[in-house]
């Protein structure tokens, strides 16, 4: 059974970037950042940016993007 870090990294993979949004709606993961955090701990080149994206409401608002830089040693 995979895990959500598995999910995550699989998703970096096929998508290169994901957003809480993305980790919620297509895999069901509530606490992203809490699961990037525990990536990077074990090693895992992990980066993100602030983006701007527009919400239901149609406001403007900004989420984090991760990506993977490169894989564990």
């Amino acid at each position: 059974m995979a895990t959500q870090h598995d999910d995550i990294l699989n998703y970096l993979r096929k998508y290169g970037t994901i957003t809480p949004w993305q980790a919620f709606n297509d895999l069901g993961i509530t606490k992203l950042a809490t699961r990037i955090s525990e990536l990077k701990q074990a090693g895992y080149d992990i980066r993100s940016r602030r983006i701007t994206v527009k919400a239901r409401n149609g406001r403007e608002t900004t989420v984090c993007q991760y990506w993977l830089e490169s894989e564990a040693a």
